[in-house]
């Protein structure tokens, strides 16, 4: 029976020579991730669990990101438990304030994770990963817990939705327009339970940026995971971040699909999804004008430092407008000190808008730009549901770097083929 990328490495890991969509199985772990908010309550069931030592320390990694530098007691206390228990267990992959970032932007950077691994976190944007050709999905922390504990953790073998891209995308169309255009084709439950597999011609238009952001948001979809087709794109990106010898896995040419979707990047525009789900996708010229009061950009879908590049761009020689707050996040130290020494910065700055360290901050509510009643933020971000990043009467608007840049300038949601017309062409 032929088999997908991700039941090839579901059967590697639980010791068996196939396996089926519905199957149960107990896989052996790669990597165990958590954060510093996921984290203690995973501490805490481990103590339960009876639990002495950790598996093994080089397989666990602890990221405080989502309240850090800590905006409050509690979470001043979540991460002096994290970073207790990483003493206690002498964990080799914990980051912390100067060495930290984006947890799904860190882990790839500093090269945890490769192809044909199989990764659990307890943070369920830990879909990221198949943009290197593994099986990463979310967990509960219990689960985390229980990985951390004994090295394994139960999967129903998802089933796939194959997804064949092919085409070139045109200028200032990146990952985040093609994921919020499948999303908004499907809907945010157009992929449950499933993975998502991205094959085809047009993979190698697709930076790993992209594909970062793509496998990112894949349980926006619904999915279990997102993974990707592993090329020369993959491998030299892993061997640039000293990623361990990579295990490739291709689909069987007659592997079972749920469905296939093509996909013609080409003919993607610019893409916006409207509040309050990632699926309410519309491109420009399908709505009037929207003032905003904020644009983000950052997170672990777009902050690294193509989406840096791209947005200052856009924003260079001009001036954030009157009455928007435009606030940069790059996603790790490095991308920071990158951006930094590029002169990224210094546009944003001169631009007016605010740099932030390295924080999920406003993404999830936490800090660093929450939103007051009625506001509208244009946001990087990967969910934009009621209240996400602030009051219950507040919007989210999700768009690329490029849009995001370009509506701070204009104080309304604007297309970057409008800033620069000769993109489209």
């Amino acid at each position: 029976m032929g088999m997908t990328m991700t039941q090839k490495i579901l059967a590697a890991h639980s010791g068996k020579k196939e396996v089926s969509a519905g199957q149960l199985i107990l896989a052996d772990l790669d990597l165990v991730l958590g954060n510093d908010i996921t984290s203690p309550v995973a501490i805490k069931e481990f103590a339960k669990l009876g639990g002495k030592d950790v598996f093994d320390k080089d397989k666990i990694t602890l990221v405080m990101d989502h309240f850090v530098p800590n905006k409050d007691i509690k979470a001043a206390e979540q991460c002096k438990m994290c970073r207790d228990f990483a003493d206690e267990h002498d964990v080799t992959h914990f980051y912390d304030v100067g060495q930290m970032g984006i947890e799904h932007a860190l882990i790839p950077e500093k090269g945890l994770v490769t192809a044909g691994n199989c990764v659990i976190g307890a943070d369920s944007h830990t879909c990221t990963y198949g943009a290197l050709g593994a099986f990463s999905t979310g967990v509960g922390s219990t689960d985390m817990a229980f990985g951390m504990a004994a090295g394994k953790a139960w999967f129903r073998v998802p089933p796939a939705v194959r997804f064949v891209l092919t085409g070139k995308p045109r200028r200032y169309v990146g990952g985040k327009d093609v994921i919020l255009n499948i999303i908004g084709r499907i809907g945010v439950d157009g992929a449950l339970y499933s993975s998502m597999e991205f094959t085809g011609s047009g993979l190698g238009y697709l930076t790993m940026s992209d594909r970062l952001c793509i496998a990112n948001m894949a349980i926006e979809a619904g999915a279990k995971n997102g993974i990707f087709e592993v090329d020369d794109i993959t491998t030299e990106y892993l061997k640039t971040h000293g990623a361990a010898e990579p295990v490739i896995y291709r689909a069987d040419p007659d592997a079972q699909y749920e469905r296939t979707i093509e996909i013609d990047l080409s003919e993607i525009e610019p893409t916006v999804a409207f509040p309050h789900l990632p699926g309410n996708a519309k491109t420009f010229g399908e709505f009037g004008e929207i003032k905003i009061d904020q644009a983000v950009i950052g997170s672990c879908t777009n902050g690294r430092l193509e989406d840096l590049k791209v947005a200052a761009e856009i924003m260079r020689g001009k001036k954030v407008a009157k009455n928007v707050r435009a606030i940069i996040i790059p996603a790790t130290q490095k991308i920071y000190l990158e951006a930094m020494e590029q002169g990224l910065l210094k546009i944003f700055i001169e631009a007016g808008a605010v740099v932030s360290t390295p924080t999920c901050g406003p993404c999830l509510g936490g800090y660093m730009g929450i939103l007051a009643e009625g506001e509208r933020a244009i946001a990087t971000t990967n969910r934009n549901f009621v209240g996400r990043m602030g009051h219950q009467k507040s919007e989210v608007y999700l768009a690329s770097p490029a849009v995001a840049a370009a509506s701070a300038v204009t104080g309304r949601i604007t297309s970057p083929w409008e800033i620069d017309k000769e993109a489209v062409l």
